[in-house]
């Protein structure tokens, strides 16, 4: 049966869905010996050959979890141009299959970090209409009063639009220098919860994401990393909306 090119392509664990489209549109893939830079291009998997920068599209692999505590002073991104550390390269040579960042964290933020092969996953826990909840703790310089945390729970306006409601609570004061809050949102906005309390006056000193909807971070020390248990993956799929197939994965820790 025919299918989106795109979704063959993350399902063989090229890429995320999105960076699979940016590779189509620019001239990267090939079907059957021809360029194709249309997103709504569909081929038979297991008829059609499919190449990516001349290599053929492999059998899908094996399905890989890794939960990491991303450390501050690394990138979220397979590609530094500046040349900056790497998620990536802290899992050094374990993990054999490619893997990629379900989303970003900033340079300065530390915290939990899903790295998969598996794009319709990740597609799923991005989509905005599964409204997949991540959780923040935050230390902000100065300590924001109620109505700022009302700010916060009805929406703050960006120059990019107005946020959606977040989960706020105040977990330590400090007056008058410093607070702690833990925050949870749905959105996954460029540096979004540093601009939020930006627009409210208050620099972020030390951020750090604990939870990503059903998967939380624990005890696992920064810069560590492990496989999610085949329980933790099934929970991410019903978060993500999607049904468990047969495939196999690799779960379970080091």
């Amino acid at each position: 049966m025919a299918e989106r090119l795109q979704k063959v392509m993350a399902r063989a664990g090229v890429a995320s869905r999105r960076h699979c489209e940016a590779l189509i549109q620019a001239g990267r893939v090939t079907v059957n010996g021809q360029v194709v830079t249309q997103l709504g291009t569909k081929v038979v998997p297991g008829k059609d050959v499919i190449e990516v920068d001349g290599r053929p599209l492999g059998t899908p692999e094996t399905k890989v979890y890794v939960m990491l505590n991303k450390p501050k002073g690394y990138v979220s991104t397979l590609y530094d141009p500046q040349g900056r550390p790497k998620v990536i390269d802290l899992l050094g040579d374990e993990v054999a299959q490619r893997v990629y960042p379900v989303g970003r964290l900033d340079f300065d933020t530390e915290g939990l970090l899903l790295l998969t092969n598996d794009g319709d996953l990740a597609h799923g826990l991005m989509h905005p209409s599964r409204m997949v909840k991540k959780t923040y703790i935050v230390k902000v310089r100065g300590v924001p009063g109620p109505a700022k945390l009302r700010a916060l729970q009805e929406g703050i306006e960006l120059e990019d639009g107005p946020t959606a409601p977040a989960e706020v609570k105040m977990l330590d004061v400090r007056p008058p220098n410093s607070a702690t809050l833990s925050v949870r949102i749905h959105e996954g906005r460029n540096r979004q919860v540093r601009r939020m309390f930006a627009a409210l006056g208050h620099e972020v000193i030390h951020l750090r994401r604990t939870t990503l909807g059903p998967l939380k971070l624990g005890d696992l020390s920064v810069g560590e990393w492990r496989y999610l248990t085949d329980q933790e993956v099934a929970d991410l799929y019903r978060a993500a909306g999607l049904r468990l197939g047969g495939r196999p994965r690799r779960a379970g820790r080091r």
